[in-house]
């Protein structure tokens, strides 16, 4: 039952991920594979408005195009809300309408954003007052990703991203991004990842079960110091995303050639991320990087996890 003061909407900002380190560990029996990430949140956001309703549907609107995408219970913001019904008890249903703008599968966790949304809300929207550990729990159950888009800020991942600890960071680093007009299937990225390794099995350190962050990463973070973080930026699913999309190689290119202190492709791309060392060099950055007709979006990290938004 609805409390009777609760609201008749809820409207919850989450925000995108850049994996600003991403070490992949070798494939086990059951075709997964453990990594270690350093995740921080950026200025990039989902917003999603609950709405009581009889039934659960999802609608879209924002800057995205949405095309295709799942409206029925695959849909994992659908999921989300189903979850907190089950948790809680609940008989009812909701309408959720997200404002997309995290690209659809660019390696941003926009549909984990989603989902985190929407565990938020409905939890205020019904007030089932589930509390933060019991949405975390039920964030675990839907990606690895939707526990670190419930917190934000910058936080170390491992197991399979969703084991979570959060770590220091000092100030506000500056990104820029270009979106892609096309999406990547993270599946297929680690599944060229494995053949990449296995066609040079000879020329690469063994590859550990349980991979760790790398201390330059850490040090950089707790240090707000961007040409540290530049050196340390690294992700082994980099090249096996360039090689599905060579074109992205490009985009790489230009913009480490227009003052980026480096480049990084975002989790499984194929957004990439342009780290910049101010305000100043990221927007020049940004300039170069729309001239050279790429769509662009700038943007600052770390910033807060899913949180309910005044209209």
């Amino acid at each position: 039952m609805v409390m009777a003061d609760a609201p008749k909407s809820v409207r919850v900002r989450a925000p995108g991920k850049i994996n600003v380190f991403l070490k992949v560990g070798a494939v086990m029996d059951d075709g997964y594979h453990d990594l270690a990430t350093a995740y921080q949140a950026v200025s990039l956001y989902e917003d999603v408005r609950a709405t009581l309703s009889d039934d659960f549907t999802v609608s879209f609107s924002g800057s995205i195009d949405c095309t295709g995408l799942a409206v029925d219970d695959s849909n994992l913001a659908i999921r989300a809300a189903r979850l907190v019904a089950k948790k809680a008890g609940y008989r009812g249903g909701v309408h959720l309408d997200i404002e997309k703008n995290v690209p659809i599968a660019g390696g941003m966790g926009g549909g984990s954003a989603d989902a985190a949304a929407a565990l938020v809300a409905c939890d205020a929207l019904w007030g089932t007052e589930l509390g933060r550990e019991e949405l975390l729990g039920l964030a675990a159950k839907l990606g690895a990703d939707v526990p670190f888009a419930l917190t934000g800020g910058t936080a170390i991942g491992t197991g399979r991203g969703d084991q979570l600890s959060p770590a220091l960071a000092k100030g506000s680093f500056q990104w820029v991004l270009v979106l892609a007009d096309f999406g990547s299937s993270t599946p297929d990225v680690y599944h060229e990842l494995d053949l990449h390794r296995d066609r040079h099995v000879q020329d690469i350190f063994p590859i550990h079960t349980q991979p760790s962050v790398d201390t330059n990463v850490l040090q950089a973070l707790r240090s707000g110091d961007s040409h540290m973080l530049a050196e340390a930026l690294s992700n082994d699913l980099q090249a096996p995303a360039l090689h599905l999309n060579p074109s992205l190689t490009q985009v790489l290119e230009v913009g480490e050639a227009n003052g980026a202190l480096a480049g990084i492709v975002s989790g499984s791309g194929p957004t990439m991320a342009f780290l910049a060392a101010d305000l100043d060099s990221a927007l020049e950055l940004q300039i170069a990087l729309s001239a050279a007709r790429y769509r662009v979006v700038r943007v600052t990290g770390p910033v807060h996890g899913a949180r309910i938004i005044a209209d």
